[in-house]
């Protein structure tokens, strides 16, 4: 089965740009769907951005317009660039792979079966 690894977090000020990475293994073409989620300390989850095999994206709204998530063409790896960052967007940040099927929103990561590690973002003023 798939498995993910996320990268390029790290501390930056308010204004500031990252971009982060997902990279698959075990790619058996069953991933329709790709997910980056988000968790600070003492919150749940969120959904931030997903897309899915055709390329068609879904943004969290307070995200849109500012982060922008992508897949190479061998699909290997899934990229969230976060331009215009804000002490908000601080949280902890994951790449999840839903198996089988489309993209269907943001509010069920239950639904993503396969989770990255976590990479670390944090934004100061």
């Amino acid at each position: 089965q798939v498995q993910l690894v996320e990268s390029g977090g790290g501390s930056v000020q308010a204004g500031g740009s990252l971009r982060l990475s997902c990279a698959a293994s075990g790619y058996t073409g069953s991933v329709y769907c790709m997910g980056w989620f988000r968790q600070a300390p003492g919150k749940e989850r969120e959904g931030v951005a997903t897309i899915d095999s055709i390329g068609r994206t879904i943004y969290e709204d307070s995200v849109k317009g500012r982060f922008t998530v992508s897949q190479d063409n061998a699909k290997y790896t899934v990229n969230l660039q976060m331009n215009s960052l804000k002490p908000e967007d601080t949280a902890m940040y994951y790449c999840a792979a839903r198996l089988g099927d489309w993209c269907r929103g943001l509010q069920y990561s239950s639904l993503f079966g396969v989770w990255g590690q976590g990479t670390q973002v944090t934004v100061s003023a």
